[in-house]
């Protein structure tokens, strides 16, 4: 009769042979119980305990800006460039669409010209609007444009 070793049989699969032993389980688990721990004393919506982190308090610098080198400050900084080259077409469009032109000679289009035009480009058209106003790229009156009944409003190229 043979001894049992300490080390269960081989799991055979198509792919692999692996061999599971409960003290690698163990420390698998332990690691990531550990890793998981110090983890939540960062999360700032954890409930084990006050958060340890040192998030900057409103007033200081850095408040409400994700932390340096994280992958939302990475994720932050690809959005504005999206948006950036966004607001971009839009103005190259005013400009090649611009029939008529401003007090100051700029190009001008009209809200429902546009819309049909950039429809086929951007689903966004009002949004990206509003960020190159806030820009200082275009003006155009009122605090938001409906298509129907904004279609007459002049919007301006001032760049």
């Amino acid at each position: 009769m043979e001894m049992a070793n300490d080390a269960p049989p081989p799991f055979e699969d198509d792919r692999t042979v692996c061999v599971v032993s409960v003290k690698g389980l163990k420390e698998n688990w332990q690691r990531w119980s550990n890793e998981h721990q110090e983890h939540q004393k960062h999360n700032p919506f954890s409930s084990d305990g006050q958060p340890v982190c040192t998030q900057p308090l409103l007033g200081q610098n850095g408040y409400g800006r994700p932390q340096e080198g994280s992958l939302t400050q990475r994720r932050g900084q690809d959005a504005q460039s999206h948006i950036g080259r966004e607001v971009q077409e839009l103005c190259l469009v005013i400009r090649e669409m611009g029939g008529g032109h401003g007090e100051e000679g700029q190009p001008v289009v009209e809200f429902g010209q546009l819309f049909e035009r950039y429809v086929t480009i951007s689903n966004k058209l009002v949004g990206i609007l509003l960020r190159a106003r806030k820009q200082g790229l275009v003006q155009f009156e009122g605090e938001m444009l409906w298509q129907g009944q904004d279609d007459h409003v002049v919007i301006t190229l001032l760049q």
